[in-house]
């Protein structure tokens, strides 16, 4: 008896349901078929899935039939939920890919083709509804060879010579021996299928149970026992709940067996369960081939590898949309944010994202009917009715050209120089790494250490925050200290340099595309065309049939959102339109993208541009536009860097990260990098340029930093497992063309001082001020004259008067500086703030102060920020060159 775990596959409506009810009733598992249209399918056992009447979260059946034991998985059709089709793709023996014959071949069942091709799956086909009038199996023979796979071979009748000559023909080998003997073995064909060479295809009606028992057959005689290790292993590829609450992990035992009571991930096996619809047995003992679920481990996660099976690559489709979750009043997000991350433990391509500053929860999701699922899902699990706003598809970013970043980490007793070579890669590579420097400038422990965690960062980009992708990152050089490098330290220098590149480089947004195929009558082929044309889509040429018009083509995911309602009201109900991820490609609209983003890649606390240098015992931040003339190891140009090559060839190492997928084709009509000036947007062109000088880097943001290094490759306890890192299939494309960045003129400084919060934080202050609080205020515009003289920068100090009866606002000139008194019921907060709203595009405007809600006020408006503390060192730093220069 051979044991084989089999997934049905197909495009939406194409009927897979009805095919895996078909097999079950043929081989006795089942005494009544049931209809997806009644409601009463074996395996569409939810609620929402016989409501709406497609298949939301894949299920398992089992049954026998002659000398085969088959664990049937019937997989979502639905674009929406394709990420749960494709973890279940990592666990079958063979596929049965279902097409509609009525429609042929769709944009997602090429996209299904390729994962299965991806995953290395077997494939048999099935044509389905045959029965409907039109249908021609000639020609949809003819649309599988040239939109799928040449092997592709009708199984119908495999008594003919020429079925025997169409498998000959798929391999060199198999022909000599058919010209010999003028036949091909079963046992051969089961070797080409295996190996994906041949591809069986049967055409009937599930419905009506035609085709079925040959499609049966057919995968009984052709399909090969799995070869199955004696050392235990097992691959996670589903993580559910069960309706008391129970944690279930959904694997597949590939080598070995698993028993109640053993552990595995550190953890105790309470239960096997194996299930059949909703239904399941309990056993204890499960063994290779078998896919089960268990109780008792609870911090598994899909694509996990147990024992000897390693761990599988994550799924590549991603959400592309964003939408924020709203809640009812009574409930606070903070406390509800732990629960909705159960539902993400369960669906992993369910992105939960947490607004700290905004204090709201933002979801990604693949498209509005998952969003439909996930608000009926909150509703039932935990008893919250949620609503979301209108979404915002995700943007990614990359580089045009070729730059070499540069960071340096040095504050008190710590110490490390790193330079990267940051290129375009290739289109859908995601993040590569890779090592050009040799290993007497730097040892190949602190190489190693270097890459692993630019691999464990996700890295975002400086137009808008965005993930970065489609990027080669290459190590050329560094430096480290004998006695004061830690591995932290090479960490914070390398995202640093990271960030000063992509400062320097010409940058690209990229938005999601879809490929779509839109159907109308013929008589408004007119007006489809134009409304693609104006959502920014391109098409091939119409194909007309019988009254019938199908465009296909690509458009941006954001013009065609609600496309398929306006579609509907135009054709009456008879136009359809089916739209697949196509990929990333250059945003169509990237200035109005930019525009509307506000984000500030100088004020990001979490990913820095500057890099920290050390004089005279402290530590002070160095602008990302000055870097590379503090760097302490010679910076190569990109230029220069040509002859280094081949020495970097035998060091390569590379790891994919997350990143969308291009098809080989560009948008031609005005899309070409060289022609779109938006392709190399910098996001300078809205922010402030660096401010001039450098700032004193206080113990307390050291301390933050080094917390952050210390467990930089330490996965936070409610973030989801990421599994190993993704390799991608790279596809040729046209690169990018490089874009030459112009900085903009450096705008005039602005200091704020927040006066009182200055003299109580200084402990010179401090003292002079319980003795006189007005003669701590001379001592401070004292120094701050002083300061001011040095730095060249305007200056202003703000003084709280708001507890002077009938005082207005009083600004005076003190020497070199301006002081201001506010008026009564203003305090010194509320002037900052407004003047700071009102001058921080006239000035790069940096705010003074150690108040907490200050500063996240300040950082709104787009500011710099100085704490108290750091001031002092500033001021105390100046006054100490200004000796120095002195002595000279």
């Amino acid at each position: 008896m051979k044991r084989l775990v089999i997934g049905i596959l197909a495009h939406v409506d194409a009927g897979k349901t009805t095919l895996s009810e078909a097999m079950l009733y043929e081989s006795g598992s089942i005494r009544k078929l049931g209809r997806v249209d009644h409601g009463d399918a074996f395996l569409d056992t939810d609620a929402m899935e016989r409501e709406r009447g497609i298949t939301i979260f894949s299920k398992q059946a089992r049954f026998s039939y002659e000398d085969m034991e088959v664990t049937l998985l019937d997989t979502p059709g639905h674009v929406d939920f394709s990420a749960e089709m494709e973890r279940t793709l990592q666990v079958l023996d063979y596929g049965i890919l279902v097409i509609n014959g009525a429609d042929g071949v769709q944009a997602h069942t090429r996209t299904l083709w390729k994962l299965l091709e991806r995953y290395g799956v077997p494939v048999f086909l099935f044509v389905n509804k045959m029965d409907r009038p039109g249908t021609d199996s000639t020609a949809l023979l003819k649309d599988l060879r040239e939109n799928l796979d040449g092997g592709c071979i009708d199984f119908s009748d495999r008594t003919s010579e020429d079925f025997a000559e169409s498998i000959a023909v798929c391999e060199e080998e198999v022909l000599e021996q058919f010209l010999q003997s003028g036949r091909v073995e079963d046992e051969t064909i089961g070797r080409l299928v295996i190996e994906r060479k041949v591809f069986p295809c049967f055409f009937g009606s599930a419905l009506r149970l035609q085709g079925v028992t040959d499609l049966l057959s057919g995968i009984c005689l052709f399909a090969q026992k799995p070869v199955c290790s004696t050392d235990f292993g097992a691959r996670v590829f589903k993580i559910t709940r069960d309706e008391q609450g129970n944690r279930l992990t959904w694997l597949k035992v590939t080598g070995g067996s698993l028993r109640v009571r053993e552990e595995i991930a550190g953890e105790k096996i309470s239960q096997i369960r194996l299930y059949s619809g909703d239904k399941y047995e309990t056993v204890a003992e499960a063994g290779a081939g078998c896919v089960c679920a268990v109780t008792g481990p609870g911090e598994t996660y899909p694509g996990e590898g147990l024992g000897a099976e390693p761990g599988a690559e994550l799924p590549i489709l991603e959400p592309v949309l964003t939408y924020r979750v709203v809640l009812p009043d009574d409930v606070d997000a903070a406390m509800m944010l732990p629960k909705l991350r159960l539902l993400e433990e369960e669906e992993p391509q369910l992105h939960l994202l947490w607004d700290e500053r905004l204090k709201e929860i933002q979801v990604r999701i693949m498209g509005e009917v998952q969003l439909e699922v996930l608000g009926r899902l909150v509703g039932e699990r935990f008893g919250v009715a949620v609503t979301f706003t209108q979404g915002s598809v995700v943007y990614k970013e990359t580089i045009a050209e070729t730059v070499v970043g540069v960071g340096h980490f040095e504050p008190l007793r710590h110490y490390a120089e790193v330079h990267l070579l940051l290129e375009p890669g290739e289109p859908g590579s995601g993040i590569t790494f890779a090592t050009a420097c040799r290993e007497e400038v730097l040892s190949r422990n602190w190489q190693r250490l270097i890459i692993s965690q630019l691999e464990e960062k996700e890295h975002r980009g400086v137009l808008l925050g965005a993930p970065l992708t489609d990027i080669k990152i290459t190590l050329l050089s560094g430096r480290s200290h004998i006695k004061h490098t830690e591995g932290g330290d090479f960490g914070q220098a390398a995202f640093r340099a990271v960030r000063q590149g992509l400062m320097e480089a010409g940058n690209v947004i990229l938005e999601p595309y879809y490929a779509f195929r839109l159907t109308v009558p013929e008589k408004l082929l007119g007006r489809a065309m134009t409304d693609i044309e104006r959502r920014c889509g391109s098409f091939e040429l119409p194909q007309i049939e019988n009254g019938t018009a199908v465009l296909t083509g690509t458009a941006p995911v954001a013009s065609m959102r609600d496309y398929q309602k306006e579609v509907t009201a135009y054709t009456r109900g008879l136009g359809v339109l089916s739209c697949t991820l196509k990929g990333y490609l250059p945003c169509h609209n990237a200035e109005e993208v930019l525009e509307a983003s506000s984000y500030d890649p100088e004020s990001d606390l979490e990913n820095p541009s500057g890099s920290v240098f050390c004089a005279h015992g402290a530590g002070f931040v160095v602008p990302w536009d000055e870097v590379k003339t503090y760097a302490h190891v010679e910076v190569e140009e990109p230029e220069n860097l040509s002859s280094r090559e081949d020495s970097r060839q035998g060091q390569e190492r590379e790891a994919a990260g997350a990143g969308g997928t291009y098809e080989t084709d560009m948008q031609e009509s005005g899309k070409d990098l060289r022609d779109n000036p938006l392709s190399g947007i910098r996001a300078s062109m809205r922010n402030p340029a660096s401010q001039n000088g450098d700032r004193v880097l206080g113990t307390e943001e050291i301390d933050r930093i080094l917390a952050q290094a210390t467990h930089a490759n330490k996965r936070a306890e409610d973030a989801p497992r990421k599994g190993i890192y993704r390799r991608r299939d790279k596809v040729s494309v046209p690169a990018p063309s490089a874009v030459t960045y112009h900085p903009p003129a450096k705008q005039e400084e602005f200091l704020l001082i927040d006066g009182y919060n200055v003299i109580f934080a200084w402990e010179e202050l401090k003292n002079i001020a319980e003795v006189s609080l007005d003669g701590a205020r001379g001592k401070l515009l004292d120094i701050l004259c002083d300061y001011q003289a040095f730095r060249g920068c305007h200056l202003m100090v703000v003084f709280d008067a708001y507890r002077i009866q009938g005082h207005a606002t009083e600004i005076l000139d003190y020497h070199n500086i301006r002081v201001v008194y506010t008026k009564e019921a203003q305090t010194a907060d509320q002037f900052i703030e407004k003047f700071a709203h009102e001058n921080s595009k006239k000035y790069r405007m940096t705010v003074a102060t150690s108040d907490g809600l200050e500063q996240i006020i300040i950082r709104g408006q787009g500011c710099s920020l100085l704490s108290s503390r750091d001031l002092l060192l500033e001021v105390e730093r100046q006054k100490e060159r200004l000796r120095e220069e002195f002595l000279r």
